[in-house]
């Protein structure tokens, strides 16, 4: 069993009181949403953290009634709170950006890109990574970048479209669709005027006389390429607010 080691620091933020079906929720416990109602976050990076539990916040806003399922735990989600952290992906610096992990509930340092909770205003090193402590950090929930390598931000960019395909697909077929739609349209309209732009000059070479005729003919052919793009990006438009 992880050891627990508690922190009296007063928590700065205006809480929501949610009510939480886990039964092992701890004060700085990383809560996610999910189709089962609100649940202690266990995945690295996820995608549906919410908050964390405060339950020594100055204002508590009651958000839903208690039922049978679980019980009610005051949440933020910005400002400054206590987080449940591990060093079961390393020790965390003062500064270092603060995701979910695998253990529910708890924290972890954020090395790669990712959702994280926010970013630690305190050390915390332990070499028992079974040994969980609340720290102080500043809430944030949003997408972070950190600085890496182009090879290792390719990597996180196929961890995070697949983790979106198995948890979002429709969302992302129909991104996927528009994208496609949007390329092969500018693809067809500069196809389209590369072929009678060429084709206008050598025929312009041949016979100056008909210049006129010719750069009508290339100026009509602009405003279909226009009109193919424009349909392509249309039709992406359409998609994606279906």
């Amino acid at each position: 069993m992880p050891s627990v080691i508690f922190a009296k620091d007063l928590i700065l933020g205006v809480a929501t009181s949610v009510e939480i079906s886990d039964a092992k929720v701890n004060d700085g416990s990383i809560v996610s949403s999910s189709n089962k109602g609100f649940v202690l976050s266990q995945k690295p990076y996820d995608l549906a953290m919410t908050g964390v539990v405060a339950m020594n916040s100055a204002v508590s806003i009651e958000a839903s009634k208690q039922s049978t399922k679980g019980s009610l735990y005051p949440i933020v989600s910005s400002g400054t709170a206590r987080v449940l952290v591990s060093t079961i992906n390393g020790p965390i610096a003062k500064g270092d950006l603060i995701t979910s992990s695998t253990i529910p509930g708890v924290g972890m340092k954020a090395t790669k890109s990712g959702i994280v909770v926010g970013s630690s205003l305190e050390n915390y090193t332990s070499t028992n990574i079974k040994e969980l402590k609340p720290i102080q950090a500043s809430l944030q929930i949003r997408h972070s970048a950190p600085r890496t390598s182009l090879q290792r931000n390719l990597l996180d960019v196929a961890n995070l479209s697949a983790l979106a395909w198995t948890e979002e697909p429709l969302t992302v077929f129909r991104y996927l669709t528009a994208a496609i739609i949007l390329i092969v349209s500018f693809i067809l309209g500069f196809y389209v005027f590369g072929r009678v732009a060429g084709r206008g000059v050598e025929a312009l070479g041949r016979n100056p006389l008909a210049a006129r005729v010719i750069q009508l003919g290339i100026g009509l052919n602009v405003l279909i390429t226009l009109a193919i793009i424009t349909a392509g990006i249309l039709v992406a438009i359409l998609i994606l607010t279906l």
